[in-house]
């Protein structure tokens, strides 16, 4: 193993592909930099292709128009390497640094679970009281579809209070920006839906951006500070987090450490980034080092072996599924190969976040990007897996090699499909430029290779499509595959 990594090491040395790529702020020992050319040079893509060569950091940064990448490698309860990529501001030629800021999206979720937490370690909360107890500037307005069950502080940290509201698109520079009971009314110049009940609490997982705007309000009305100075003071400060903010928006001085987002194709967000008043649940602005500092403290206070904020009681409260067999209070539980994790992962307009770290054996990794597509994070996770001997953490699907398909093959497939005739939903397939694509309303998809006549498949995603004719050779439906999920959709246009 230490022969092939020191191989890669001198092939990118003598080609200089990352020599301005990055700006490296600090050389490590030789042995940790041998990992961190195997992290680079070996991108764990979801479907890994018969006969393909390793995908490379850069490379993968170029085909998804990723402008900036900046990632912390977590062992052994502290920070082996952390690392910076590209452009934070292209325009401006402002590289990423590991000082670079970036909006964490829903990820601030984890660290506002945090702060709810202590407010209930310090006796200020319970999380099983109804909502309406705490709240003083606003009440939640129960309705008949609540079924005359109360919300609780449990249910809006673990997504099961019943909640509409998925998440939040932000505001541009020099929007007005709403307050936060306007945003939970749905009232002007809020530009999203009230915030109300979708069934009764308790019964199910529902993702709600909107109940963890609540828990905003909770806090405020409660400690009758600006919820970023809370956080500030409460959490960010403690655990280490001194570059971190939920400051809405952006502080004066520090906007020069901050990315600028940028589109799918590589366009720059309008004003450089959206301004998120629903701060606990998409306001934080940090960096992979910062984050790593609250996963390693989250895994010490586990252990019983660190208290800054939590104690190891109310951490293992925090880290335990709620109603829902993954989410927890602000984070969710997942189990990759031999290990669990507590992950979450983040979108604000133009920028993608991924964290992960272990229960046990303190390893994780964070990688954040100014970029929509978040595909690349995972693949950066998975060659982080792979490097380090997470065992089973990443299993990407097998494919034959990819052949070619005559374009009008490929036209008779060109079309909609859905599951029934009147079902909103639907999958389109699409030919462009004699490129073949999936996409769903809302969604550009992806790109579709063959590896048979009929048989085609992501790069990104581990999905399959199958088009089935009838006994003329008329195409008249696909099966849409995704793990043990197989779906019929039949064509209609």
């Amino acid at each position: 193993m230490m022969k092939y990594l020191y191989t890669l090491f001198l092939i990118f040395l003598c080609q200089g592909l990352f020599i301005k790529l990055y700006a490296q702020e600090k050389k490590y020992a030789h042995e940790i930099e041998l990992k961190i050319k195997a992290v680079e040079n070996n991108l764990g893509l979801q479907v890994r292709i018969e006969g393909e060569p390793n995908h490379t950091l850069k490379g993968r940064m170029n085909f998804y128009h990723v402008n900036g990448v900046s990632i912390a490698m977590i062992k052994d309860y502290k920070i082996e390497w952390a690392r910076s990529y590209g452009w934070a501001d292209s325009v401006e030629q402002r590289r990423v640094t590991m000082g670079t800021l970036f909006q964490a999206g829903s990820i601030s979720k984890s660290l506002n679970g945090v702060g709810v937490l202590k407010m209930v370690q310090d006796k200020r909360l319970n999380l099983y009281t109804d909502v309406n107890d705490y709240l003083t500037t606003w009440k939640f307005p129960y309705d008949s579809l609540a079924k005359s069950k109360k919300i609780t502080l449990a249910n809006l940290l673990s997504h099961t209070a019943g909640l509409s509201v998925h998440g939040f698109p932000g505001y541009e520079k020099g929007d007005t920006i709403p307050m936060l009971v306007q945003i939970l009314n749905g009232e002007r110049p809020a530009n999203t839906a009230a915030v109300r009940s979708a069934f009764e609490p308790g019964l199910k997982y529902q993702y709600s951006g909107g109940g963890t705007t609540i828990s905003q309000l909770i806090v405020q009305d409660i400690t009758k500070k600006p919820y970023d100075e809370f956080m500030w003071e409460n959490v960010l400060k403690p655990m280490g987090m001194k570059n971190s903010f939920y400051t809405q928006p952006p502080p004066g001085d520090k906007q020069k450490l901050l990315a600028s987002g940028y589109y799918n194709d590589g366009k720059a967000v309008k004003g450089k980034y959206h301004i998120y008043p629903e701060q606990a649940a998409a306001g934080l602005w940090t960096n992979p080092t910062d984050l790593a500092y609250y996963i390693i403290e989250t895994q010490l206070a586990l252990q019983g072996k660190s208290n800054k904020v939590l104690s190891q009681e109310m951490t293992k409260l925090r880290l335990t599924p709620y109603v829902h067999n993954s989410a927890a209070l602000g984070v969710f539980i997942i189990k990759r190969g031999e290990q669990t994790y507590f992950q979450h992962t983040g979108a604000d307009e133009g920028f993608v976040s991924q964290y992960y770290g272990s229960m046990e054996g303190g390893n994780g990794v964070v990688v954040m990007v100014n970029s929509d597509n978040g595909a690349i994070t995972e693949e950066i996770i998975n060659s982080v897996a792979t490097v380090y001997g997470w065992k089973g953490f990443y299993n990407p699907l097998q494919r034959p090699k990819i052949i070619t398909v005559p374009q009008n093959i490929l036209e008779n497939y060109v079309g909609e499909y859905k599951r029934k005739a009147d079902d909103k939903f639907y999958i389109k397939i699409s030919l462009v430029n004699g490129r073949f694509f999936y996409s769903e309303p809302g969604w550009d998809g992806f790109e579709l290779y063959a590896g048979a006549e009929n048989d085609f498949f992501s790069r990104e995603f581990p999905v399959g499509i199958t088009f089935i004719k009838d006994a003329v050779g008329k195409v008249i439906e696909l099966e849409y595959h995704r793990g043990s999920r197989n779906e019929k959709f039949k064509k209609t246009k």
